[in-house]
């Protein structure tokens, strides 16, 4: 290796943190992010370096345009019909990736954040990413996205309050529900019947959309014991679960590495859970109001 190529290698691995960080907060799969920063060392590669005046700024635009078409080609892919008779894809995880090293990559993010995030459209999560996260200029981010930098600026407060939420209801109502949601989840997971049926409304019903499986159709149950049944049937799926404000209530997303997949979305009465909307069909997910909850 000469030495001008040896400098660049250097000058690159100075910055692959930081890329990498992007690139993950922009795409919540690291295998992605990876993907994203090795393309970007690809085309620095090919670049004059000695014409860039800002290198660490050029590999922040690449990294974060190389991002955004990712994006966009997820939305697009997102269109496709499942297989239904495919693996369940929330439960799949991600070759070449060491879960602990995933899960530790989310943890320094937040987890709930990354589900947030990937409600956002690819322009929103990328001026939101950028900004607020790395403090990149609004005049730059604009020049990625071949927008003004007011335009750029609406994008990231857009963002900005999704992420942060809001609710309709008091305080104490959503304490409540957390209560009733965090012990559901706990008895879901621990495989706790008795426990389940107290924290459900006698006529309490369920409905899933087709694609949250296990059947082609739609899925419609009523009653405790039935509903508890169902519950314990896709416990699996409840280890990926934390609980979010869905549409303003306490709810629960099942997010595996940051990638939104399902939304459990509750109403209560009387302290118990009264209704149950399983959401997975990838535009009612796009339609939902998700925020952050506190861990």
């Amino acid at each position: 290796m000469d030495d001008e190529r040896a400098e660049l290698v250097e000058r690159f691995e100075r910055d692959r943190p930081r890329l990498r960080a992007v690139a993950y907060r922009m795409l919540g799969s690291l295998s992605e992010a990876e993907d994203a920063v090795q393309e970007t060392w690809l085309r620095l590669s090919r670049t004059d370096a000695d014409a860039i005046e800002n290198l660490s700024g050029w590999l922040t635009t690449v990294v974060a345009r190389v991002c955004l078409n990712m994006l966009r080609s997820r939305d697009a892919r997102r269109e496709e019909p499942l297989d239904t008779g495919a693996p369940d894809p929330h439960l799949a995880p991600d070759e070449g990736i060491d879960p602990e090293e995933e899960a530790v990559m989310a943890d320094s993010v937040g987890l709930a954040l990354l589900v947030v995030l990937d409600t956002l459209a690819p322009a929103e999560r990328l001026a939101f990413v950028l900004h607020d996260m790395f403090a990149v200029p609004f005049d730059d981010i604009a020049a990625m996205l071949d927008r003004t930098s007011a335009a750029a600026r609406q994008l990231a407060s857009r963002a900005r309050r999704r992420v942060r939420g809001g609710s309709p209801l008091p305080a104490s109502d959503l304490a409540r529900q957390r209560e009733v949601v965090d012990a559901f989840l706990a008895a879901a997971r621990g495989g706790d019947f008795d426990a389940l049926v107290a924290l459900l409304d006698p006529d309490v019903a369920l409905h899933a959309d087709r694609a949250a499986g296990p059947t082609p159709r739609p899925l419609a149950l009523r009653g405790r014991d039935v509903v508890t049944k169902g519950a314990f049937a896709a416990a699996a799926r409840t280890r990926v679960s934390r609980p979010a404000l869905v549409n303003g209530s306490v709810g629960l997303v099942m997010a595996p590495r940051g990638r939104l997949t399902i939304a459990l979305a509750f109403t209560f009465a009387h302290g118990r859970i009264a209704t149950i909307d399983v959401i997975a069909d990838r535009p009612r997910l796009d339609t939902l109001d998700i925020a952050v909850l506190d861990a």
